[in-house]
């Protein structure tokens, strides 16, 4: 199927629905939603973000400024998942508690205005991985779109540069407390270090970025990830240097740079693979 087949289609689909609330991020896949979704019935689509601990304050600042620029209706709910210890004891589907408090708070918002049904950002890319967060979307009947049409995170990107979306090309962001191994308590103090670290990497100029966050005997270890066409950047001049004292502002005794460069899931027992050139 083309891509424009792959549009039409998704557009019938939203269509179809009649109405519907959009789980929004800020991130590439539910923009892009957010958007089509808006494109094909107007406000009758409206977009809903959690504010979590665990969302980044930029992102959240960048999220609400791009639904008003593209006019789309937005909802900000608070979120319950801090308040769930399942949640925050971090096991392996800690995404379904996460997932299943977002739609806790968005059933009862689509309710009181009116709308059909919820939606979120499941792709075609998506087949396979470990998404404890599908769980969550059957238990309350939310629909993935997106999927259904057969778009990979690939089109979606494409088509978004096609809407004038600058979301085409935004690195891809999973919320903080991914950066917490498996198993290690999530707690709010650890997640504002690793939003001050991944900020600071960011306002260097480092595009895909990420902090992990170790517990050790002695004291937070953190574990730096960037990508491995930046990594020869951190150590130009004092950028490394700079880089660790401000970290250790922010409270991490110690201060890594993982050679391997970023990585999905690494820190979920993922095996670290080493590239030629950087063993």
């Amino acid at each position: 199927m083309t891509l424009e087949a792959k549009l039409l289609q998704l557009q019938e689909l939203l269509r179809s629905l009649g109405s519907c609330v959009v789980a929004y991020s800020g991130g590439v896949d539910s923009v892009f939603l957010a958007k089509v979704a808006y494109d094909v019935l107007g406000p009758r689509a409206v977009a809903a973000i959690a504010d979590s601990p665990s969302l980044p304050r930029r992102e959240l600042a960048e999220a609400v400024e791009l639904a008003q620029r593209f006019g789309i209706p937005l909802r900000v709910v608070r979120t319950a998942e801090f308040d769930n210890a399942s949640y925050l004891a971090n096991p392996t589907n800690r995404c379904y508690f996460c997932k299943q408090a977002l739609f806790a708070e968005l059933t009862p918002l689509a309710r009181a205005e009116g709308l059909a049904l919820i939606v979120y950002g499941e792709n075609a890319s998506d087949l396979g991985d470990h998404r404890p967060g599908s769980q969550a979307a059957a238990e309350f009947a939310v629909r993935a779109p997106l999927k259904e049409a057969g778009l990979t995170k690939a089109e979606i990107r494409e088509l978004s540069a096609r809407l004038g979306l600058p979301t085409a090309d935004k690195p891809q962001l999973a919320c903080l407390s991914s950066r917490i191994p498996t198993g290690e308590a999530v707690t709010i103090t650890k997640l504002a270090m690793i939003e001050g670290a991944e900020n600071y990497l960011r306002d260097l100029g480092f595009h895909d970025v990420r902090v992990r966050h170790h517990e050790m005997k002695q004291g937070a270890l953190a574990r730096i990830e960037v990508g491995t066409s930046e990594l020869p950047r951190l150590f130009v001049g004092e950028v490394h240097q700079r880089l660790a004292e401000h970290l250790h502002t922010l409270g991490y005794l110690y201060v890594t740079v993982d050679v391997a460069g970023y990585r999905r899931g690494s820190t979920n027992g993922t095996p670290i693979s080493f590239r030629p050139g950087l063993a």
